[in-house]
């Protein structure tokens, strides 16, 4: 009898929970058993606007090797690959093929395209998909360390600056680390709950600002401004909230010929208004804006993982089965709070 499997269909803010038949791998394809699939922002602010259609979501994954079809005897850098290995890839694939878990294709064979699900079929071509010995709660990760890495690396941080992060979820916190390791003298980090901030601390934060207890963005900016060299702001500012308002306001904290690197805002969440002269021209500032990331910022990101140098598993403040992924997205919807705990990074876990 052929084996079949659950995947989560979202469709507007609902999930269903369907069965498909597991699919044999066909040639320069390999079938994973899902471990662990993360919730992303992009996927909260998806939902958030209504998904439209239905989309098997899950794009930060980590799996074991199933089975592997015909062709395949290496990961994307050449290392070996067998059976029962775990491995992790990158969601979007070169050459105009689409992602994994943005996919609209569900109830068409082979089904399984995105990381809510007990399996995952990675048989779109030129998939860059890399071995690793990491746990999953740390292999899981390496989706959105890449986009801290882009982030950084586009923000060009110099040893000895001070940077300022906005926003303590998963983004804000792989790129304070990203900011550190390249030579961040000061960090300082934006965000809230109290229990995100903590975690900041642990991985290098030397300020936290509690933007439930100092609720003015006026506050906010003197307050930054009070920890940086001469007053006079930061040498780089990430935001990585995805909140409108946090652009203007993340510009206030930008020093004279600073760089303010915008990473938050993957999913359309509407436009904003802002005084180019003040904001933009006064300050003699460089603008970037990250767009997800590229193999590379993938590859690069992987060793710094595997290294845990830093807490990166307590990222992973939940770990809930497939039938419990809307009350996922539900605490991420602003409350931050799940089973008496405060939310960082939710993964949601494959019983296959």
């Amino acid at each position: 009898m052929a084996r079949t499997a659950r995947a989560v269909i979202a469709h507007g803010q609902d999930f269903d929970i369907r069965e498909y038949p597991v699919p044999d791998p066909e040639p320069n394809t390999i079938l994973l058993r899902q471990e662990l699939a993360g919730i992303c922002g992009t996927d909260l602010h998806n939902w958030q606007n209504g998904i439209r259609g239905e989309m098997l979501l899950g794009h930060e994954n980590v799996g074991i090797i199933d089975s592997i079809g015909k062709g395949v005897t290496t990961d994307y850098l050449g290392n070996p690959i067998s059976q029962g290995d775990r491995i992790v890839f990158a969601p979007g694939v070169k050459g105009g093929y689409g992602a994994y878990g943005f996919r609209q294709d569900a109830d068409n064979p082979p089904h399984f395209s995105g990381g809510f699900a007990d399996y995952i079929y990675l048989s779109i071509p030129n998939t860059c998909f890399l071995k690793t010995d990491a746990p999953p709660e740390i292999g899981v990760l390496t989706e959105p360390f890449a986009v801290g890495v882009h982030a950084v690396m586009r923000g060009d941080v110099q040893i000895g600056d001070t940077v300022v992060i906005q926003g303590s979820g998963a983004i804000g916190l792989v790129a304070l680390v990203g900011a550190k390791i390249s030579g961040a003298a000061k960090l300082i980090m934006v965000g809230g709950p109290a229990g995100r901030l903590e975690l900041a601390k642990r991985m290098g934060a030397d300020v936290t600002i509690n933007i439930e207890e100092v609720t003015s963005a006026e506050d906010r900016t003197e307050l930054i401004k009070e920890h940086t060299p001469q007053k006079e702001g930061a040498d780089v500012v990430f935001e990585c909230a995805g909140f409108l308002s946090a652009t203007p306001e993340g510009l206030g904290y930008v020093k004279f010929g600073g760089t303010f690197v915008e990473v938050g805002h993957f999913v359309d969440m509407g436009s904003i208004q802002l005084n180019p002269n003040q904001l933009l021209m006064r300050k003699n500032l460089r603008l970037e804006a990250v767009w997800g990331f590229e193999y590379e910022h993938f590859i690069r990101g992987l060793p710094i993982l595997e290294k845990a140098e830093f807490p990166f598993a307590d990222m992973i403040s939940h770990v809930l089965p497939l039938s419990r992924v809307g009350e996922g997205f539900e605490a991420l919807n602003g409350k931050y709070q799940l089973d008496d705990r405060t939310t960082i990074k939710i993964a949601i876990q494959s019983q296959s």
